[in-house]
């Protein structure tokens, strides 16, 4: 990894080689730093903050974001995470006994665990599309989706960028398919905010969420939920508060419900337009010269590390952002939790490597309670701290 410097402006440990920024990003110190002067203006005057600045602040990062996604501000909330997000759409939405809730097996665990509870309250079912650990192109993801949807289908839960799996999915297409057979789509984009392009306008999905403390690179905390403009009178904040009868006609009720749900902490998503501005000049073309420079990063530390395991990846290369997967040679019968656990343990206690073992499929995606994974592969992410000795490190190792 590259040493502390205003090119690469993160806190992380010099002393371990760190692999993992899909699962919580990285703050660098600029953001950190405009988040505490927000934080330390905040403590000064809390009141005054609060509850006269607030909205103002809120509307602005909102303009912002909405600008960086390509979408109406008046369709854009904040919630603390994606997860937040799911939630609050599945939550809002009514299910009857006997309709059917689709997905994949690349799902991320804590969503899938979202729909079955879901779907366990109100009588219906998670149907679940199974595909390889490799997918091997977005047609076959479309194809396994379209077919495992019946007349009962009422809502679809697709990543934009698969957490176990790091794939791209083909977004568009299977929203606008799932479209036209009168079938919404809930896209889980944890992880696409700075990691490819995201246009929610053309995207069109009923309901989109995202997280900003990935690739973003802004605090913990700050993520946004967007909801299609004929679907916003569906969507209702988890926690209610004084936007359920605030009065103004200005504000639309979306924003009402959501903008203020209890006190709590503002600063991350506040901080959120400076770390789109920090990372973007970290490349001298900007936003797609970062997320172009990760992308071949990633694919170059795959290369490296699937040489060195004897395994030929499957997936293509556009099918993969600023993450990569190398699925580990190793029997289906080995193929454990245990040993997920144990070599990533293994590879930070020896080798001081931060990278997660990723199980596949996700405990919440396999077919009876207890079972297994299948397969286990190395996901790798590249961000502007790395180089290519961290993949020759992870690869030696």
């Amino acid at each position: 990894m590259r040493p502390f410097s205003p090119e690469t402006p993160w806190r992380l440990r010099p002393d371990v080689t760190f692999l993992n920024h899909g699962s919580f990003g990285a703050c660098p110190t600029p953001v950190l730093d405009r988040q505490r002067e927000l934080a330390d203006e905040l403590e000064a005057g809390p009141v005054a903050f609060l509850d006269t600045t607030f909205e103002d602040r809120l509307d602005a990062a909102r303009r912002a974001v909405a600008e960086f996604l390509n979408a109406d501000p008046r369709d854009l909330v904040f919630v603390p995470n994606a997860t937040t997000g799911v939630s609050a759409v599945l939550r809002s939405l009514r299910f009857e006994p006997g309709d059917e809730l689709l997905t994949i097996d690349h799902e991320y665990n804590a969503t899938l665990n979202a729909l079955a509870e879901v779907a366990r309250t109100s009588g219906a079912e998670v149907v679940i599309a199974r595909l390889p650990l490799e997918i091997e192109s977005g047609e076959q993801v479309l194809a396994a989706i379209l077919e495992a949807v019946t007349p009962r289908t009422r809502l679809a839960l697709v990543s934009h960028i698969t957490s176990p799996t790091a794939t791209i999915l083909p977004i568009e297409e299977i929203v606008r398919e799932l479209d036209a057979r009168g079938i919404d789509t809930l896209v889980d984009g944890a992880h696409a905010p700075g990691q490819v392009p995201v246009d929610l306008r053309r995207l069109g999905a009923a309901y989109w969420t995202g997280n900003g403390h990935k690739w973003l690179c802004g605090p913990k905390g700050s993520a946004v939920l967007h909801v299609r403009a004929d679907r916003r009178d569906r969507i209702h904040a988890l926690t209610m508060s004084h936007g359920l009868n605030d009065p103004r006609p200005d504000r639309p009720r979306l924003w009402k419900e959501f903008d203020w749900t209890g006190t709590s902490d503002p600063t991350p998503v506040l901080a959120l337009p400076t770390a789109i501005d920090v990372i973007g000049r970290l490349h001298p073309n900007g936003w797609p010269g970062v997320m172009a420079a990760n992308h071949d990063l990633a694919l170059e530390g795959r290369r490296w590390i699937a040489e060195a395991l004897g395994v030929t990846p499957r997936i293509p290369a556009e099918l993969h952002g600023s993450m990569a997967i190398v699925p580990l040679p190793i029997p289906t019968t080995a193929a454990t939790a245990a040993t997920a656990l144990a070599l990533k343990t293994t590879l930070m206690d020896e080798d001081r490597i931060e990278v997660p073992i990723t199980a596949f499929p996700v405990p919440a995606a396999r077919l009876r309670q207890g079972d297994e994974p299948s397969a286990l592969a190395v996901r790798i992410s590249a961000q502007r701290y790395n180089e290519l000795s961290d993949y020759e490190r992870l690869a030696e190792a």
